[in-house]
């Protein structure tokens, strides 16, 4: 696509499609990624003409750029080397140095089990973000005796999950048997990984954010575990609680539509969007297209500029 401009720079859709053989709504879809990549421009004059970047500009610069990403990585990978094999050093041999601060937990079995403990053994609170992919219908079953008693004897039992999770019959059902216990339930629209803090003691995240399933590590660093309750904590205040309807706006626009519009704005694509909301890709394309409906955009990027001079984002 990036050659068919070079070849007929200030060419229309219209004729960049007829020439690459491609679908109108394809060439726009590849115009908004060459417009991230800022390979091309859009005139502001005529939207649907574009006008390609030098190659010798722009290419020459986005390829410095990736080596010195890549540069820098190395560098922070040769410096996280060197302070492991520092820290290994300097406690491997001392005797009654403190327990492990960080704990591998590997399988979700091992890390359910775990969870199980760190409920049994609570004593002031429990706290936790559950993005969506995080929660399975056995697995609330298997904990409510165990929460019970935790509730029972005093302890605080706060949960943050996705919107999505909403339309969820499993998690409603949950949700209002817990309440019924005590414990506070909020949403946001979009959370950046399962977490789980115990009694501000001990936090456990995933070992791999994008796969709950892989296993966990238990941290019990004190800076640690303060980060993710301040994690929790800032979220708490963003979000909304079960019982209330999600707030709409004088533009008609929900959180979600809000959180929609900034992925939007940020380049990321239906797939990357529908993981990051906890909805299906086909929803994430009807509020694409009602909302580029009401932009009067004919292309993402397009609906991108209008969202922002009309002070949507």
């Amino acid at each position: 696509m990036y050659r068919v401009t070079l070849e007929h720079p200030r060419a229309e859709v219209e004729k960049v499609a007829r020439l690459s053989g491609l679908s109108e709504g394809e060439v726009r879809e590849a115009f908004d990624e060459l417009a991230d990549l800022q390979l091309l421009h859009r005139s502001t004059k005529f939207p649907d003409h574009v006008q390609p970047v030098s190659p010798e500009v722009r290419l020459t610069g986005l390829l410095a750029q990736r080596e010195l990403e890549l540069s820098s990585r190395q560098r922070r990978l040769e410096a996280t080397r060197a302070a492991v094999s520092a820290l290994t050093a300097q406690y491997s041999n001392k005797s009654g140095y403190a327990p492990e601060v960080v704990h591998r937990l590997v399988g979700p079995e091992v890390v359910h089990k775990r969870l199980e403990e760190l409920m049994d053994q609570a004593r002031e609170e429990r706290l936790s973000l559950s993005p969506s992919g995080a929660q399975e219908p056995d697995i609330l079953e298997a904990g409510k005796a165990l929460e019970q008693k935790a509730l029972e004897r005093g302890v605080s039992i706060r949960t943050i999950y996705q919107e999505s999770f909403r339309n969820d019959p499993t998690v409603l059902r949950y949700v209002r048997w817990l309440a019924s216990y005590g414990g506070l339930t909020r949403t946001v629209p979009t959370l950046p990984m399962l977490v789980v803090i115990v009694d501000n003691e001990v936090a456990l995240v995933p070992l791999d954010p994008d796969d709950c399933r892989a296993g966990a590590l238990e941290l019990r660093s004190q800076g640690a575990v303060a980060a993710m309750r301040s994690l929790f904590e800032q979220f708490w205040k963003a979000a909304t609680p079960w019982q209330e309807a999600s707030h709409v706006d004088t533009r008609g626009l929900c959180r979600r539509d809000r959180e929609l519009l900034h992925f939007l704005a940020m380049g990321n694509t239906d797939e990357v969007i529908s993981r990051r909301l906890g909805v299906s890709l086909r929803t994430v394309r009807r509020r694409v297209a009602d909302l580029m409906r009401r932009l009067n955009a004919r292309s993402r990027f397009e609906a991108g500029v209008q969202a922002a001079r009309s002070g949507w984002l």
